[in-house]
């Protein structure tokens, strides 16, 4: 059961991520890809170690995963944040 429930969380994970991809390529402005991006990729990633927790079935191995989770949801903000305020200075209109 708990396979099947983690195989839906990873399926779902995927469409967070398409949706994320095609508002990278089709919003107007770097701010509102970014933020299309961002929130898209870090849900999805979020979803996926769910999924990969529940089909692991080890409490050591979800605790690591859900560590990389954090530690990329970090990561994605600073980097928004830089790629944005960076954006800002050279004029960019969002």
């Amino acid at each position: 059961m708990t396979d099947l429930l983690g195989a839906l969380f990873i399926l779902a994970s995927l469409g967070f991520f398409a949706a994320g991809s095609i508002g990278l390529l089709r919003l107007p402005g770097v701010h509102a890809r970014l933020h299309a991006l961002t929130k898209a990729d870090n849900v999805g990633l979020g979803l996926l170690v769910v999924g990969a927790g529940l089909i692991g079935g080890d409490l050591l191995l979800a605790l690591k995963l859900l560590l990389v989770w954090l530690l990329v949801m970090v990561a994605s903000a600073i980097a928004a944040n830089l790629i944005a305020s960076h954006a800002m200075k050279d004029g960019e209109e969002s």
